[in-house]
């Protein structure tokens, strides 16, 4: 009789040591990554939040106008409006607007319904809306910027926000005062608990210039302008810039 044996695969003797090697490197960074940990453990933090302010005027305005016509059909109600805001986008130029601050925001044509009860709806027409957002670089010229565009056949005049061409340098002022509002801060509680800052560990800004949200203005037809510009202020922008840190603390 002959007996069969299976042969079970031997492992060989090379990887057997680099397996072993590994095994022993395994173990021996364990202490060395818990001891790490341990002394991170051990480290007295101080996570502290703080924001800076600075307070500029204004150097930029922005405004939505449009024109809002009808006609017994589409085509005649957008004709009717192209040729209208043909006409205000002319008085913006004329008035020192450039080109790249005129930018087209809104533009639709909706048909416009009859509803009377127990009856189906009318067509009675169809509205075109045309809404271009501007930019003003000269604020002097604000008021009378916007007076020229209703004369000139705005139907509309919508929100008005003021913001900065260039906000960097109020933005680095906020972040100056931000630091010395945290270091403040952090010293503050330091004294208060007995210990002394060693190290600043980390640092991180959120936050930043956003420009103010569009304030109400005035909607109004030609017919109820007066001969002067209307009179706008432009008033203060506040740019705030937060910031964050942990320190490392030692008695």
């Amino acid at each position: 009789m002959t007996a069969l044996t299976a042969a079970r695969p031997s492992i060989p003797m090379a990887a057997s040591f680099a397996l072993a090697a590994a095994l022993l490197a395994t173990a021996a960074a364990l202490p060395a990554k818990a001891q790490t940990a341990d002394a991170a453990f051990r480290a007295t933090t101080l996570n502290l939040s703080a924001f800076g302010e600075s307070k500029v005027t204004p150097d930029l305005a922005t405004i939505t106008l449009g024109v809002q016509t009808d006609g017994p059909t589409a085509a005649q109600a957008l004709s009717a409006n192209a040729a209208q805001m043909t006409k205000v986008v002319a008085a913006l130029k004329k008035a020192g607007i450039a080109e790249r601050d005129i930018q087209t925001s809104t533009l639709n044509v909706n048909p416009q319904y009859v509803y009377v009860e127990n009856k189906p709806p009318r067509l009675n027409g169809y509205q075109a809306s045309n809404q271009v957002t501007i930019q003003v670089r000269d604020l002097s010229k604000l008021g009378q910027t916007v007076d020229a565009t209703v004369n000139a056949g705005a139907t509309n005049v919508g929100g008005i926000s003021f913001g900065l061409q260039d906000p960097k340098a109020a933005e680095d002022a906020a972040r100056l005062d931000a630091v010395k509002a945290l270091q403040a801060k952090a010293d503050l509680y330091a004294r208060a608990t007995g210990y002394k800052i060693v190290r600043l560990v980390s640092l991180g800004e959120g936050g930043g210039y956003t420009p103010a949200p569009p304030m109400p203005m005035y909607a109004m037809a030609k017919r109820e302008m007066a001969d002067s510009s209307s009179p706008v202020s432009a008033g203060e922008l506040k740019v705030r810039v937060d910031v964050s840190a942990t320190y490392e603390l030692v008695k």
